[in-house]
């Protein structure tokens, strides 16, 4: 069944986790193209703040405070965006959180409450959200976040990419069975990489110095393009930062070599050794957040976007890219795991803060962090 999705300036979107990050961003651009949007969030000052600034620049939006975790709150978020608008086009499951911590210490509670927010909410989600587009027998779209680490497992976020593993499950199975029935829905899973937004500062963390992205960090407007590409193109992936694919392809091609490789890089990539941390301050595992930030605390380079969400939009374009990874990484896994890669023991030097600075470079005995594979 062939599905056509309304323009995005017709459409009434849903998104989850709107008061910071990717969804405030995501939701800001929405309305900048003309879509009415429906914010949920726990922090109901923040998204209330949001729906009054894009009601004054003349658009249209509706603030719900929702735990996402609640299939009640869920529901009342779905009918109070029908009862606000008659009806909605796009669902962004977007809500996250995540705990660094090793597998063993991450206590059972946390790791509950995580699953509340990262798979249940997106279960609960897309539920209303099938059911609505169903019942009105007109098409739309249901999008997840997902991430890197659901097609990846990783040290120090194990539950993190756990929840995501679980969320890409869901997401694919449900996509099957709609399509066996030809339902009118477009299942969109996205794939963000490393995304400079405040995920780091709301954590729960184990450990004892800040937790941060360093490295390639993608601005959060990367991935809400992708989002509001996929919410009027159906689309099975959307990848936002050429390191998702990629890695994920490096994964499934030589999956040994990439385990080798993130245990080396993992603890210098996601945990600054010279910042205390402030996550028992900052965390939103169990409340909400601060609100109304679009990006974190994070080191390293950071890009001003991801060409390869816009060679996504154009299939033929998306497909070249994809062979010509592929036969890379086919001589990658025959020639082995080279010191391009993987230097001597990783070097836990603090890179640079600034939003210009250029990508750290990979002298003796510090890790190369693909470098060479995720500069686009």
């Amino acid at each position: 069944m062939e599905i056509t999705l309304k323009p995005l300036a017709r459409q009434v979107v849903v998104i989850t986790g709107a008061s910071s990050g990717i969804g405030l961003v995501t939701a800001r651009m929405a309305a900048r193209a003309g879509a009415r949007l429906v914010l949920a969030a726990r922090n109901e000052e923040a998204i209330q703040q949001l729906a009054q600034e894009i009601r004054s620049q003349g658009g249209q939006a509706l603030a719900v405070r929702t735990d996402v975790g609640s299939e009640e709150d869920m529901r009342q978020l779905a009918e109070a965006a029908i009862a606000e608008f008659g009806t909605f086009d796009t669902w962004v499951n977007n809500a996250g959180v995540s705990i660094f911590g090793r597998c063993e210490e991450v206590s059972i509670a946390d790791m509950r409450r995580m699953f509340d927010t990262l798979y249940w909410g997106a279960v609960y989600g897309s539920r209303m959200a099938v059911a609505h587009f169903r019942h009105r027998g007109a098409a739309g779209a249901l999008i997840n976040v997902g991430s890197f680490f659901g097609d990846r497992a990783t040290p120090v976020q194990s539950t993190y990419c756990t929840a995501k593993h679980a969320l890409h499950g869901w997401t694919d199975a449900l996509r099957m069975e709609l399509e066996m029935e030809k339902a009118p829905v477009s299942v969109t899973l996205i794939h963000p990489g490393r995304i400079d937004t405040p995920y780091n500062e709301h954590a729960q963390s184990y450990y004892q110095h800040q937790v941060a992205h360093r490295g390639m960090v993608y601005p959060p407007e990367a991935v809400a393009e992708a989002i509001l590409f996929a919410a009027a193109h159906p689309k099975r992936d959307m990848y936002v930062g050429l390191q998702a694919k990629v890695l994920k392809m490096v994964g499934d091609a030589a999956p040994r070599f990439l385990d080798k490789l993130m245990e080396v890089v993992t603890i210098p990539g996601q945990v600054d050794p010279d910042r205390p941390s402030r996550n028992s301050r900052t965390s939103a595992l169990y409340k909400a957040g601060y609100g109304l930030h679009e990006r974190g605390s994070h080191q390293g380079w950071f890009r001003s976007g991801s060409f390869y969400v816009k060679i996504q939009q154009h299939p033929l374009l998306a497909a070249a890219a994809v062979a010509g990874l592929g036969l890379a990484i086919g001589a990658l896994r025959k020639g082995g795991p080279s010191r391009a890669l993987v230097g001597a023991p990783a070097s836990l030097t603090p890179l640079s803060t600034s939003p210009s600075a250029a990508p750290p470079a990979a002298g003796r005995g510090e890790v190369v962090i693909m470098a060479e594979l995720e500069a686009e």
